[in-house]
């Protein structure tokens, strides 16, 4: 059984990129995996997923999906009030 991991951002929380390709890109938290210490950014981090066609007649696509990044790697934007 794995150890979850202490997270210092929420769903919902906006947050700046601070290491890696999205470096300074901004985007709100979507989903979190305490289990693996990582969460998706909407707008971060894509990934090509390549899919074949099923039946005869369709055609193949290419779909852009948002990976999981780690937590530690974003910081979360102070909000002034």
């Amino acid at each position: 059984m794995e150890k979850k991991q202490k997270m210092h951002v929420k769903v919902g929380d906006s947050v700046t990129v601070i290491s890696g390709y999205d470096k300074n890109k901004t985007g709100e938290v979507v989903k979190l995996y305490s289990n693996t210490g990582k969460i998706i950014v909407k707008g971060i981090n894509f990934k090509f997923k390549h899919l074949k066609p099923k039946k005869e007649n369709e055609a193949g696509e290419i779909k852009q999906i948002e990976a999981p990044i780690h937590h530690s790697n974003v910081k979360l934007n102070v909000k002034k009030s």
